[in-house]
């Protein structure tokens, strides 16, 4: 090969290998799982075949399962991570002193052999030859004999068996309501692998993700469990259980179990819960997706269980109109776990002895369908994306539908953020989820602070924008695994305004809102910007002959502004800490941003009247 065929050669080559490292993928499973369930013992068997498709541009020579019941062990991660925190998940605890006098200990650390949760891999093979692997904690590692080239599908068969731990967290048996079985994170799972690698990351108690796929789940159980979780149910003839159709005549096998067959497509998890003891609900929906609730069939549950289920429909609603369509066609409310918890095409609930114990947390954790299930951010780096955006929908709808009030922005989750900025303890929300110093600062980041990341864009880029934002998002990255900068970017193309500098200071730094009103002198005003954080300034002044004019002063580095009948000003560059503008009349009265929405720590600075 001569010089310029050889230079040609690698001109193109760095051409496709760039057009590869930009054009987006994901990986692909299809799982099918024969389990068998002791529910005497609460130990259960199983084989797993997975389908596995590498469309990576990489050549995998090894792979990663989650073995999550592990972390239920005495000495584990979270065992040790429970110890050592200063603010420690109450739910976690066990009390060894008295009421009066309270010694807390890690329930993980105190639980007995045939308490602890575990996830064993009994054999493993690719494409029918046996693998190397080793238990790490959670984390199986798997060395592979051949290596994944990009493009291929290989087919892994497992054995493996499992424990279902004491109820301490989110997954377990007999919680606190009586719930038997809570089956969430339950099998051996792949590892999701993206553009940035292996998400191999311990289960310390925080937040998990998946590889998108379908999953084929038979459970044999005691044919007095009813079971209820993600997929549809695929021989209710033979189940019976209220999935029947009344119509068609049953043909329930003999024997002690029943087989349930449940199939899912295009999920990224599998969870299901089962009690002997509980009533199976079905609302069908105006768009066609049943609603399923399963709750225990006692007198201080049903009434308010009965209650929630018109709501959900209600709340299917909002979501459908407000961000996209629910894609399935089946959702499952379900009473199991601890508080609630969203999985896929299902979610579970504890409580319900009155309506308003479960009505806001049924509306948040089926809010998570779109922001978790369809919209599958990378929970453990990004939480804020998947719990603050959810936070922000399932209030708008809680406010339009419980209280029967508007769905406009509001400002009810900023006394969190100014909380832990006041007492120093706000951490960037760039920090891997398990890693936080505090629960804390981890709760009010994720759910307040990422909620607000939402709330204040209807301040800098209009509320209209964020409504085809939220909806425009959905469309370009359902089923996919978007990014922050992916969500800033359609904010940017909705906008036309530039949010890089947004996205920067309140999701990667700890720099705080703070405006101030420096001078007013008869007609002139001076703003100063007190905070290392800058913002668009929305103004309102109050004349002395009693009339009021707005203003908007547009950021330099927005490129633009905001929709807004408001008086829009020359932009304020971040460089410069004052801003003066003069009005035409003599001031009364000044007030930075009326509306509230920016998260100014300091109010008081932000209002002037005229003695």
């Amino acid at each position: 090969m001569n010089k310029r065929l050889y230079l040609l050669f690698l001109m193109v080559t760095f051409f496709v290998s760039a057009q590869n490292n930009t054009t987006y993928w994901q990986q692909h499973v299809a799982y099918t799982m024969d389990v068998d369930i002791n529910a005497e013992n609460y130990q259960y068997k199983g084989t797993q075949e997975l389908v596995y498709t590498n469309n990576s541009p990489d050549v995998l020579d090894k792979v990663f399962y989650h073995l999550y019941y592990n972390a239920f062990q005495p000495n584990s991660e979270m065992d040790a991570r429970l110890q050592a925190i200063v603010d420690p998940d109450g739910r976690m605890l066990t009390n060894l002193g008295t009421r009066e006098n309270p010694i807390y200990k890690s329930r993980i650390a105190k639980l007995k052999p045939n308490e602890i949760g575990f996830l064993k891999v009994v054999s493993l093979q690719q494409n029918g030859n046996d693998l190397k692997y080793v238990t790490e904690g959670t984390i199986l590692e798997v060395e592979l004999n051949t290596p994944i080239q990009p493009g291929e599908k290989v087919t892994f068969n497992m054995v493996f068996e499992g424990q279902l731990p004491e109820h301490i967290r989110r997954a377990g048996r007999n919680n606190e309501d009586g719930v038997a079985l809570s089956m969430a994170q339950w099998y051996p799972k792949i590892a999701e692998y993206d553009f940035e690698g292996w998400h191999a990351h311990p289960y310390i108690a925080r937040e998990f993700q998946g590889v998108f796929g379908n999953f084929d789940v038979t459970l044999h159980i005691d044919k007095n469990y009813t079971v209820g979780g993600t997929g549809i149910l695929q021989n209710p003839q033979e189940i019976g259980h209220g999935y029947e159709d009344k119509n068609l005549k049953l043909s329930i096998k003999k024997g002690k179990k029943l087989s349930w067959h449940f199939f899912a497509e295009n999920v990224h998890d599998f969870t299901w819960a089962a009690d002997p003891n509980y009533t199976h609900d079905i609302l069908e929906t105006e768009n066609g997706a049943k609603l399923h609730f399963l709750y225990k069939n006692t007198p201080e549950y049903s009434k308010a269980w009965k209650e929630i289920q018109p709501l959900t429909e209600k709340a299917l609603n909002y979501f459908n109109e407000a961000i996209g369509q629910y894609p399935w066609k089946q959702y499952s409310v379900i009473q199991g776990g601890d508080g609630g918890m969203e999985y896929a095409m299902c979610t579970l609930i504890s409580g319900g002895k009155s309506l308003n114990e479960i009505a806001g947390l049924v509306f948040h954790e089926f809010a998570h369908t779109w922001f978790h299930s369809i919209l599958a951010s990378n929970e453990s780096k990004h939480s804020w994306m998947d719990e603050g955006f959810t936070t922000y929908i399932s209030t708008l709808a809680s406010n339009k539908i419980l209280r029967r009030g508007n769905d406009t922005p509001n400002v009810n989750e900023y006394s969190g953020y100014y909380y832990v900025v006041k007492n120093g303890i706000e951490e960037p929300l760039t920090t891997q989820a398990d890693r936080f110093n505090t629960n804390i600062a981890f709760s009010v980041g994720s759910y307040n602070k990422g909620s607000m990341f939402l709330t204040q864009l209807n301040y800098i880029i209009g509320e209209e924008n964020v409504k085809i934002m939220l909806k425009k998002y959905f469309e370009d990255f359902k089923f996919k695994h978007p990014t922050p900068n992916d969500f800033k970017r359609v904010a940017e193309k909705v906008s036309g305004l530039e949010l890089d500098w947004y996205l920067n200071e309140w999701i990667e730094t700890t720099h705080t809102i703070d405006y101030a009103i420096a001078k007013v002198e008869d007609k002139t005003i001076t703003l100063a910007r007190v905070g290392q954080m800058p913002m668009p300034i929305d103004v309102s002044v109050i004349y002395i002959d009693g009339s009021t004019e707005n203003f908007n002063i547009p950021l330099r580095m927005m490129r633009g502004n905001k929709p807004t009948t408001a008086t829009i000003l020359k932009d304020w560059t971040w460089a410069h800490p004052t801003y003066t503008f003069s009005t035409s009349k003599e001031i009364k009265a000044v007030e930075i941003d009326p509306s509230q929405l920016m998260a100014d720590i300091d109010r008081e600075n932000n209002i002037f009247e005229k003695e």
